[in-house]
């Protein structure tokens, strides 16, 4: 906790940066954050400055570096599950403690398998490059978030903290960081997770960039699940009363680390032309405020010089207009016009009224074009993107109970005796060079086009016998392919790409992708429909065609995995209802399985993990509707997920998945919003994966009839989420429902939490 306080002071001490001048910002479309970004009447002045609240965020391609436009994330509902590392409707299984690895129920919204696999189940905690967020802010913004709950021994911390600059309009930069501590209410299972950020990037006209950094270590201790399920589920089997640190667990002084660091970089330059456009409302108003405030500088100039030269407001006014006072009158007749000024088409100014309606006249001439921008028109942009993405991870092991393990190889010399100590290192390096059409740069080309090449080169480092020490693969792969791509307009949407592999250990893959979406007028609102479909083939990853450890050992020629998926949306707004249906085919699916044997006193032995590839095709039907409604102050959010598996023993999955979320919104003071509720998951019965700390993945059970069937239980949560000014915060029981006994389990032999008291914040500065 020391060091906890310490980033704390310095977090704190960041917030009271010097502010950004507003005239160096070209306001945009900003987010508003509790004051809009237009709406300078800002009680908080800093140098006598008001302080502009605003942030614009967006993500890019990890591919290309286009730029997609994302929300901020300010919202305050469901803020209070955005804790939970089992998602945020609860549709992880998880082993229990924060931050502790996870996997998707919902097949269709699993990721692909990465080719360092043993950070994937760290998604929660883990922020992928086409996930994060780039900023652009009017002035700096720090953001703290923070979660807790237990006490010291067995309690659960969160820290979050985000700080968003800008060095002009074009330029911004900041940082993140994210700590999880988790000690865990059971033994052996604490989780320490360490992630910092650093990111920047540039939106000029012709030149854009984007550069991204960060450093990630993962530490989890492995408890191999508690030594028998009943000790949670029939608590009255066995005498005395024990309470979850005192349950008995299969290991003890294991750990697996992950440790990677990661470099990203995409920039481009465009080539096109300039064009006269209409401003945004935002941009006349910050335009407006700027030239309002310009006139206030010019007069309190004006005033001032007055002062200096000891001249009086009242004689001012008596000043001539072109070398005469206003009221002084001409001695005889008016002078009359020469015939050339007559005949001239030009008007000779003889007055002062004449002059200000002429005046009057030019300056609003003025004002026509005054509220037209210049806008920069890309037509091609040439592209360049790289990756660097470093990795180590390690199992280590100083207890483990005998027979265990059901095999032992003969790995080099310092990795012999009791203790297990299985490293494996996998870097990666990635360019992609691509050249793009941009959308509507011909008349007759509607759609944007683009064209890449890629190459990408793996390295990775395993143990080997003693005879030969480490034994190292590299694999060097080149790619190419193009995208077609309409965002334009709003009836018809879409995207599609095509990747093919020419050489190296992955030539012969494919991979097609297209989505689409059509919205049209119903009834009053909008209508969105959109599909998605590709086709996959592809390699299964490196560690499942290799792996080498003190008790895992393969090298197997694996066929590629053919994966194809069809998937349809329905959307409309004014029922606030979406249907959505998909269709997932899978042809050589490539997947981890774990087996064991039940032993006497609670113990299990035996254990091994292998790979495995199913042959036969294997279809997969998802239906999930999402449906919310609102009478009054009363809401109420369903999500209901259908999952049908042709082949549950290689591809299981629960056939119903349900989360439900009730809740009264209200306001107090006209100022502190209320979301006062409570929410349940629950999903029907299966034989869900296993976990093997082995390898740190999840696997199918691999046990026959000892296989573990969980499900059928629900898991309910009260809750008061909260919003004031700039800050969230909300107090939560979860896991109400607990009591004693009941199957809470999400991975098979790791139970839940049971009934826990949580607090969480998230407060923005502005400064």
């Amino acid at each position: 906790m020391e060091k906890l306080s310490i980033i704390l002071m310095f977090l704190c001490f960041i917030t009271v940066c010097e502010a950004q001048d507003i005239n160096q910002i070209e306001n945009g479309d900003f987010r508003d954050l509790g004051v809009g970004a237009t709406n300078r009447n800002d009680s908080l002045k800093h140098n006598n400055k008001e302080i502009p609240k605003g942030l614009k965020v967006w993500t890019v391609d990890n591919r290309f570096g286009d730029i997609k436009q994302a929300e901020v994330d300010t919202m305050s509902h469901m803020f209070m599950n955005t804790v939970f590392t089992s998602g945020l409707r609860g549709e992880y299984n998880t082993l229990g403690n924060v931050g502790a690895p996870r996997i998707n129920r919902i097949f269709i919204d699993r990721t692909l398998p990465q080719q360092f696999m043993f950070t994937q189940p760290y998604d929660f905690f883990i922020t992928p490059i086409d996930s994060f967020h780039f900023t652009n802010t009017l002035s700096p913004i720090t953001n703290l978030s923070y979660n807790e709950c237990g006490d010291k021994n067995n309690g659960e911390d969160h820290l979050k903290a985000l700080f968003a600059i800008n060095a002009g309009k074009r330029m911004g930069a900041g940082f993140k960081f994210d700590y999880i501590y988790g000690r865990g209410y059971y033994q052996n299972q604490s989780t320490a997770l360490f992630n910092y950020s650093m990111y920047a990037s540039y939106l000029g006209d012709r030149y854009q960039a984007h550069l991204l950094m960060s450093l990630n270590h993962q530490k989890m201790a492995e408890n191999g699940g508690i030594a028998n399920d009943e000790y949670v589920s029939h608590p009255e089997i066995y005498q005395g009363d024990f309470r979850n640190e005192e349950i008995p667990t299969i290991l003890e002084s294991n750990w697996n680390r992950n440790d990677n660091q990661h470099f990203f970089l995409s920039h481009r330059y465009n080539v096109g032309f300039n064009r006269k456009v209409k401003m945004t409302q935002d941009e006349i108003a910050a335009k407006k405020f700027a030239m309002e405030s310009m006139k206030q500088k010019e007069e309190r100039e004006r005033k001032k010089k007055m002062q200096e030269e000891g001249i009086e407001e009242d004689e001012k006014e008596q000043k001539t207009f072109a070398g005469r006072p206003d009221d002084a009158k001409i001695v005889g007749d008016e002078p009359a016009l020469a015939q050339s000024e007559k005949q001239n088409d030009r008007i000779s100014i003889t007055g002062k009224e004449m002059a200000d309606s002429i005046s009057a006249a030019q300056n609003k001439s003025i004002e026509d074009t005054s509220w037209l921008k210049n806008e920069f028109v890309p037509v091609t942009s040439f592209i360049h993107t790289a990756s660097f993405d470093n990795y180590k991870r390690i199992y280590t092991a100083y207890s483990t109970p005998t027979n265990y393990y059901l095999n032992t190889y003969p790995v080099v010399e310092e990795l012999t005796g009791d203790s297990i100590f299985d490293q494996t290192k996998h870097y990666e390096l990635k360019n992609t060079f691509a050249i793009s059409m941009l959308e509507g740069f011909n008349k007759w080309a509607k759609a944007g086009i683009k064209a890449f090449v890629t190459s990408d080169l793996r390295h990775f480092a395993m143990p080997d016998t003693v005879a030969t020490g480490t034994l190292s693969y590299n694999e060097h792969s080149i790619s190419v392919g193009g995208q077609l791509i309409k965002t334009e307009g709003r009836l018809i949407h879409y995207n599609i790409g095509a990747e093919t592999w020419l050489a190296g250990e992955d030539a012969g893959q494919l991979k097609i992708d297209g989505t689409a979406d059509l919205n049209f007028k119903f009834l009053g609102d909008t209508v969105r429909l959109a599909a998605r479909a590709f086709m996959y083939r592809l390699n299964p990853i490196f560690y499942q065609r290799h792996y080498h450890a003190k008790h895992l050992w393969w090298d197997q020629n694996l066929d590629k995995e053919t994966h194809t998926r069809i998937e349809g949306s329905f959307t409309y707004e004014k029922t606030r209802t979406k249907l959505r249906v998909g269709v997932d085919n899978l042809k050589n699916h490539t997947y981890f399985a774990q087996s064991y044997t039940y032993g006497v006193n609670d113990t299990r032995t035996g254990n091994t993990v292998s790979v495995k590839q199913c042959t036969n095709n294997i279809s997969l039907l998802t239906l999930q509707l999402n449906q919310d409604l609102t009478i009054g102050p009363l809401n109420w959010e369903t999500q209901l997920t259908y999952q049908k598996s042709s082949n549950n023993e290689v591809l299981p999955v629960p056939e119903i998945n349900v989360y439900s979320n009730l809740y009264l919104k209200f306001l107090v003071a006209k100022v502190l919003t209320i979301n006062l509720g409570g929410d349940v998951r629950y999903f029907t019965k299966y034989y869900a994966p296993d976990y093997s700390p082995l390898i740190g993945q999840f696997t199918i059970q691999d046990n026959g009839e000892n296989n573990v069937e969980i499900g059928n239980y629900p898991i309910v949560n009260v809750y008061a989420n909260m919003h004031l000014k700039h800050t969230r915060f909300f107090v939560m029981m979860t896991h109400v429902n607990a009591g004693d006994g009941g199957r809470r389990f999400f991975v098979p032999h790791y139970p839940l939490n049971g009934m826990v008291l949580r607090f969480g914040v998230s407060w923005n500065f502005f400064n």
